[in-house]
């Protein structure tokens, strides 16, 4: 099967430009479901139909009694669900191919206007706008319309795992009989059709089932993942952008006016001291004016007494 090859080389593209969860998805994906359907299952339903016997030899009774009991077959139902499931990761891929070819463009563009004048360059960096999706080392940031896009091929996912998972249970369930009663035309009467290993066939069909649960579960987590990262880094950003009040806080009021009065304290102890030495009588006029000086802002060198 050469189309799956195809379709792996593709999906292994994708990895490099998804998250942690998708990457394990794209795991599940690989190796529960795709290596198990070419190993496994292909091979215990090589025989659906030709050992799909009916008691009776009327002609074509057992191919109207197998269309009846088996609408399509589960190969294929479950190849159609992994190429259905695996298209909006692919176009995913193809957006983000065309991201990078755009921003290689601008990048090219700014090299190209980097040799002019300052003004020039000043002009042609404001007429095209930085890259934004690509990092340093070469990987995707995942933000603005890549984030959109992958949360949009996330929900498509969902949906069509989920539209897959209830068509199967109502197609034919999710166990296998041993034996289906069926009264068709050009069947004469009530024919007993049986086939052939159905509890092998009913193990297999448990297993690509559990391997969807998994997978349904897992883009649900990614989902709430970029969800919470989107609200978390919108809140950063609102961090970032708050401006500063100028009134300080209370806290910070209360440490100003205890350092001031330390300060003027000081200044007061300092002038009582130089009164002393000078005496009483001549530190009157002093001490009005070495305050009226401080509080102007003067120098403590300046003031005479």
């Amino acid at each position: 099967m050469g189309e799956w090859d195809v379709l792996g080389r593709l999906l292994d593209k994708v990895q490099s430009h998804s998250t942690v969860i998708g990457k394990v998805w794209l795991t599940v994906l690989f190796v529960f479901r795709i290596l198990v359907l070419r190993t496994g299952a292909d091979k215990v339903w090589n025989d659906e139909q030709s050992d799909f016997v009916c008691n009776t030899q009327q002609p074509g009774c057992e191919n109207v009694c197998y269309d009846f009991a088996f609408p399509i077959s589960h190969v294929r139902f479950w190849v159609l669900q992994i190429i259905a499931v695996a298209t909006p990761k692919l176009l995913y891929l193809g957006h983000v191919l065309h991201v990078i070819h755009i921003e290689k463009k601008v990048k090219e563009r700014m090299k190209n206007h980097a040799a002019l004048d300052d003004k020039a360059s000043l002009f042609f960096r404001r007429a095209y706008k930085l890259p934004k999706y690509t990092k340093n080392n070469g990987k995707i940031s995942i933000r603005g319309r890549l984030l959109r896009s992958y949360v949009l091929h996330l929900i498509a996912k969902i949906i069509l795992e989920v539209l897959f998972i209830v068509g199967q249970y109502f197609l034919y369930g999710f166990t296998l009989q041993t034996s289906y009663v069926c009264k068709r035309s050009p069947c004469p009467h009530k024919v007993d059709c049986f086939l052939s290993r159905p509890t092998e066939k009913s193990v297999i069909i448990w297993f690509m089932l559990v391997a969807a649960i998994v997978s349904l579960i897992l883009s649900l987590v990614e989902l709430f993942y970029l969800f919470v990262k989107a609200v978390k880094e919108c809140m950063a950003r609102r961090q970032d952008y708050t401006v500063t009040p100028v009134t300080p806080p209370l806290s910070e009021r209360k440490a100003f006016k205890r350092r001031d009065e330390m300060i003027q304290n000081c200044v007061n102890l300092e002038l009582e001291l130089q009164g002393r030495k000078l005496g009483v009588n001549g530190i009157v006029g002093g001490v009005s004016d070495a305050i009226n000086n401080v509080s102007s802002g003067n120098n403590m060198g300046e003031v005479h007494i």
